[in-house]
């Protein structure tokens, strides 16, 4: 309970007041709300008082509820967005194509419609869609220095938002930072790399990084499943793209999917997009990239089954798999033990150099259907 003063009609005199939370209803565009409201009441005589501060909040409950029925964002969320994205109230208006004042407005307490509430709970949820209209609108924007700030900010939360999903392993462990960037490496580079492939080509930079280098480029076990080594937080992340190519990095910038090309884009900078590879290419020193560099033109080239196949005639998944039938699930790990001796092996076996050198054992294995 809360006591304060006000002024009492009933009893001419300022006085102490109570307060008591209350069922209330209101009527908006005709149709009744239900909302839990408060009155303050007068510790004299009982009266009911006025008490503006009370009267705006009851306002607030019911815009609330009206909101929640009607699915329209709420007022902290749309006091958010400026914060999140680094830019102003009124750039951000201005970048969406409305009114200067609008969503200054709307930041006020004014009740968007459905159409803009979907733009905006769209924009609060979605950084790469905001990233989309940042880039596809800037032309809207008054200062430069306005983009230029929103498109770093956006980026940021962006990269923050992927690290954070990938770094989760449904098993309570976390996927190294490495092998987050061997993914957005590949996913760059490759064309149309789909689950299957992706899952064989971590297995094969893995064993030849060992090979040339004599360490483990991530930290990462692999399981030696059904079709083939498997590290099982990348298949949790990418499993619902199943035989369709996973997108690559650069679409949570311009929007383009795998099968689309960058010229049917007019609004998408190519400057943008390449400082974006950029960034996540050089996450990877020069030995790593030249390992991967092989995998994606040796290996890659064949597809995700081709490549299972591969894999299925080669020790480390042979050895760990052991008595187990073809099609019995096993999610015995790989050991990197077993990983590193084999590719040791075979990088002796073929007189190898440097990581180019693969390409003859990639040939071999083609061919020995």
């Amino acid at each position: 309970m809360k006591d304060n003063k006000t002024f009492c009609e009933e009893c001419r005199n300022n006085v102490e007041y109570s307060t008591k939370s209350v069922p209330m209803t209101a009527s908006i565009k005709g149709k009744q709300y239900s909302y839990t409201g408060t009155e303050a009441h007068c510790k004299e005589c009982g009266s009911a008082v006025y008490v503006p501060e009370i009267i705006d909040a009851n306002l607030r409950a019911l815009y609330d509820e009206y909101r929640k029925e009607n699915n329209i964002i709420p007022l902290d969320k749309i006091n958010e967005i400026p914060a999140k994205y680094s830019i102003g109230k009124r750039p951000l208006s201005l970048l969406l194509g409305w009114g200067e004042q609008t969503f200054s407005r709307f930041a006020d307490g004014d009740i968007p419609s459905k159409q803009y509430s979907d733009i905006l709970l769209r924009i609060y949820n979605d950084p790469k869609y905001y990233l989309q209209l940042l880039i596809s609108n800037k032309d809207n924007l008054k200062s430069a220095i306005s983009y230029e700030k929103s498109y770093k900010a956006t980026q940021k939360l962006i990269r923050e938002l992927q690290n954070n999903f990938a770094n989760n392993n449904f098993d309570g462990n976390k996927s190294s930072d490495k092998i987050n960037n061997v993914i957005q490496y590949l996913l760059i580079k490759c064309e149309d790399i789909t689950t299957l492939a992706l899952q064989k080509s971590l297995y094969y930079i893995q064993g030849f990084y060992f090979a040339f280098y004599k360490s483990f480029i991530f930290t990462d076990d692999c399981q030696a499943w059904i079709h083939g080594p498997v590290y099982k937080d990348v298949y949790l992340r990418y499993k619902d793209y199943t035989f369709t190519p996973i997108d690559s990095p650069t679409t949570e910038i311009s929007g383009i999917k795998s099968s689309e090309k960058l010229a049917d884009y007019k609004h998408v900078q190519k400057s943008d997009v390449t400082l974006f590879t950029s960034e996540l290419t050089t996450t990877l020193s020069a030995t790593e990239k030249a390992v991967c560099d092989s995998v994606i033109d040796n290996l890659c080239c064949y597809s995700g089954k081709e490549l299972e196949r591969f894999t299925h005639h080669e020790e480390p998944w042979i050895l760990t798999r052991g008595n187990l039938k073809t099609n019995d699930s096993s999610n015995k790990i790989i050991s990197k033990k077993i990983i590193g001796e084999y590719f040791t092996k075979i990088k002796e076996k073929y007189n190898m150099i440097n990581p180019d050198d693969i390409r003859q054992y990639a040939k071999d294995m083609f061919a020995s259907k």
